[in-house]
């Protein structure tokens, strides 16, 4: 194994099976929080079988060879931790939070999950039936469907516009077949990054790893990342649906987790729609009275991002509300950010990037991005430097590429004008 040193507390070893563990000590907390990200999500998967990795993370807590399914909720909740797992785009995770004593049990309960799940076929239709209910929860919550409907618009046929989900015809032709292939295409250790934070050493962790079976067997490779995304840029549609409110995406397509221009980004987004004192708060809520919830937002890919405002309004305000959206789109696309509000942005993102570390799982996810998305490690005061440091010109720039109004993909969902 190849270990380093990244910090004064932050470690790093990359094992001969391929698998990358980082962990960072905390002092001043009696807690550890310790995940596992498989490099295997809904961008590696085909049409016919969109949800599969949704449906393998809640078949893995169905029962594993050394525990029932009641024995792995019990295995932390009885010693006042938790485990909970969640599907995303390029990633899988399974996350424990325990006290610091019980590090070697929470490895060895997401261990179990990870690498030996039963995937009993008499399980399947059972949980099969919870994740069709899950996914009718998303059909009846508008706000939430919305951005499956305006990704599928802006990704079109990709990967990146399927529904993490999975859709209920999918979901019912999924076969344990499948489950079985896909947990043996992506479980495996060079697919893997485990990350760490809390009271732990760092060798304590490896030593519980080790003795979970991580570093044995051969070198894996870990899977390629899901090809780049075409994006369909300036498309409108309008998802008639009953309801009391219209719920509108407008967005586009950004770039991958890794490109320089992040931070830029995140600033304009943040001036743009990241809180009360933001041009979109202050415009469509304040000055107009138009929508109760209005925001921007952003997420990076491995391989894509994206950016999008999300507006909740009348039916009879919608289209006030879009023009009202659209025309900051294009006042920012054109000025930029005054020098003011620069200033203002930088400081806003800076506390929020300190004050989202101030727990243990907060720490575990950002190192494990860093392995994930391949970045160097940089601490957080570099981080902060780094934000000081975005010049005007490349936000002036990003914002004239990415905010331009003609780039913006529209989704309405709601009813008829």
């Amino acid at each position: 194994m190849e270990s380093l040193r990244l910090d004064d507390r932050v470690h790093r070893t990359v094992a001969s099976s391929g698998l990358t563990i980082l962990s960072e000590g905390l002092p001043g907390v009696r807690s550890v929080a310790l995940g596992c990200w498989v490099r295997a999500a809904s961008a590696h998967e085909a049409r016919p079988q969109m949800g599969v990795s949704h449906l393998l993370e809640h078949m893995v807590f169905k029962g594993t060879e050394r525990r029932s399914a009641r024995e792995i909720a019990l295995g932390l909740e009885t010693r006042g931790g938790s485990l909970d797992a969640w599907t995303g785009r390029d990633h899988t995770s399974f996350q424990a939070h325990a006290l610091d004593r019980d590090l070697a049990v929470a490895a060895d309960l997401v261990t179990d999950l990870v690498r030996r799940p039963l995937l009993r076929p008499a399980d399947l239709d059972l949980e099969r039936n919870v994740v069709l209910e899950e996914i009718n929860g998303v059909h009846d919550a508008p706000e939430d469907l919305v951005f499956d409907l305006h990704s599928a618009l802006l990704w079109g046929g990709h990967p990146y516009g399927f529904p993490i989900l999975g859709t209920p015809e999918t979901v019912a032709a999924l076969g344990s077949a499948e489950l079985r292939a896909a947990h043996a295409r992506g479980y495996y250790p060079g697919n893997c990054v485990i990350a760490a934070a809390g009271a732990l050493e760092h060798d304590r962790l490896l030593e519980a790893l080790a003795a979970e079976g991580w570093f044995d067997g051969p070198a894996g490779a870990p899977l390629p990342p899901a090809a780049p995304a075409p994006a369909h840029r300036g498309l409108r549609h309008h998802e008639v649906r009953d309801g009391q409110q219209a719920h509108l995406v407008i967005g586009t397509d950004t770039f991958p987790h890794r490109d320089p221009r992040r931070l830029a980004l995140s600033l304009v987004v943040n001036a743009f729609g990241g809180g009360m004192s933001s041009r979109l708060f202050q415009r469509v809520r304040e000055e107009l009275g138009l929508a109760y919830s209005v925001y921007a937002w952003q997420q990076y890919f491995v391989s894509a991002g994206q950016l999008g405002v999300y507006v909740g309004t009348a039916p009879a305000a919608a289209d006030r509300a879009e023009a009202a959206i659209l025309e900051e789109f294009d006042r920012l696309a054109r000025e930029g950010l005054a020098p003011a509000e620069l200033e203002d942005a930088k400081r806003q993102l800076q506390g929020q990037l300190v004050l989202a570390l101030e727990s243990p799982a907060s720490r575990m996810h950002r190192l494990a991005a860093f392995a994930l998305h391949g970045e160097p490690w940089r601490a957080v005061d570099d981080l902060l430097r780094e934000i000081d440091e975005v010049p005007a010109d490349l936000v002036a720039a990003v914002a004239a590429e990415f905010l331009d109004p003609a780039r913006q993909t529209v989704l309405r969902l709601g009813p008829e004008r």
